[in-house]
């Protein structure tokens, strides 16, 4: 038996509640933080809400279409992205070390941004058809299935990291990593690929140590200074280190409550870059101290758990593996942004999700949160739970 409800009654409002609150956060954060640059606090906060109020029409508009009909569109959108990904090699700007971006002449975009979304859709969809037509359940079913995801997380990974852009081919790892687990495949393959990742490691060490110029193949030079930086801060004066350096001691300085908002030595001082940015939770944890700090995470925490129990309570095994893969994308970039802030992680330039100032990583998540709500409005609920509910 099911139980009725219109959409609008499934609506999640309490997720809404708390991007709503992220919103806020990330407005006072980008105001504060923008005054170092020399221009009215305001510039980059209106900038911000004209974003929040185009990712707002983009998450009612992915809403109030029916899930299920992504799946007609899957291929033409990652062939959209591996083609947008393929004009950055050829045609996108280069700025800052890096060719990431493509010039549309009235604004710029980052296509790796959109990729993540796209590859969740592609990936959402193979591992749906798999699994509902799966009839192969052995070790070598799973390795096929293995072979399949990575056929499509593979080539947009190396066109990335080829930008260079390490922190966006991670979230790319990232989302390939969570989808898997959700599929059920046998942990031994799991753990064999993690033992990959950690054999990879330990490579790229003993590269480095002894055969420095095939090394740098692999790893690119500002690359290995943004890893110099983070291993050892203060040998590293005046690049990355002096970044992580400033960022510690204004976290550090605000202690319980903050120093006060438009009150930060780093934060108000033009003397850490990209702080409305990459560097967005260090103006928080100075100016609002471990409080603020806290209230941000909190709000991660609720934000990721109330995706987590819609994914586990959707019956349609496609809008599963969509929230997963969405789940996949914004935990490690939050943990990822905030990690290298306090210097548990190298700096790799992530923005911190719905908080720091720009539009295409904002746009990208927005549209991911809809998708998340998109699902919950459409997921049925039975009195009875049976396995053929849950492959409709």
């Amino acid at each position: 038996m099911q139980e009725r409800k219109s959409s609008l009654q499934q609506l999640d409002y309490t997720l809404l509640f708390l991007l709503f609150i992220l919103m806020c956060i990330s407005l006072l954060a980008i105001y504060t933080s923008s005054g170092q640059y020399n221009v009215d606090p305001s510039y980059f906060v209106i900038r911000q809400v004209i974003w929040f109020i185009i990712g707002a029409v983009i998450i009612a508009g992915v809403m109030f279409i029916d899930y299920d009909f992504f799946k007609n569109f899957t291929i033409p959108v990652y062939a959209l992205g591996m083609v947008l990904l393929l004009a950055v090699e050829f045609f996108g700007v280069y700025r800052n070390g890096a060719q990431r971006w493509i010039n549309l002449g009235v604004t710029e975009i980052q296509p790796s941004e959109f990729m993540k979304i796209f590859l969740i859709l592609a990936l959402a969809h193979l591992l749906y058809r798999l699994t509902i037509d799966r009839k192969d359940t052995s070790i070598q079913g799973d390795l096929v299935l293995l072979l399949k995801v990575l056929a499509l997380g593979v080539p947009p990974f190396f066109l990335i990291l080829k930008q260079p852009d390490l922190g966006t081919a991670l979230v790319i790892a990232s989302i390939i990593a969570v989808m898997l687990l959700m599929s059920g495949i046998r942990w031994r393959i799991l753990f064999f690929l993690l033992f990959m990742v950690v054999f990879a490691i330990v490579a790229l060490v003993w590269l480095h140590n002894n055969y420095f110029d095939f090394f740098t193949i692999f790893i690119q030079p500002h690359q290995l200074d943004r890893i110099y930086g983070w291993l050892d801060p203060d040998g590293d004066t005046s690049g990355i280190g002096y970044q992580l350096n400033l960022a510690l001691q204004g976290i550090g300085s605000g202690q319980f409550y903050g120093s006060g908002f438009m009150q930060g030595v780093q934060t108000q001082s033009d003397t850490l870059p990209e702080i409305h940015t990459d560097f967005i939770f260090a103006a928080i944890g100075e100016e609002f101290g471990f409080f603020g700090a806290m209230i941000l995470i909190v709000t991660y925490f609720l934000l990721f758990y109330r995706m987590i129990m819609i994914a586990l309570t959707c019956n349609n095994l496609y809008g599963s593996y969509l929230v997963a893969g969405v789940i996949g994308l914004l935990v490690f970039q939050v943990f990822q942004n905030i990690a290298m802030t306090i210097g548990l992680m190298p700096i790799t330039g992530l923005a911190l999700p719905f908080i720091s100032y720009g539009g295409s990583a904002l746009l990208s998540n927005m549209l991911a949160m809809g998708i998340v709500l998109n699902v919950n409005m459409r997921t049925k609920h039975y009195m009875f739970e049976t396995k053929e509910t849950a492959a409709n």
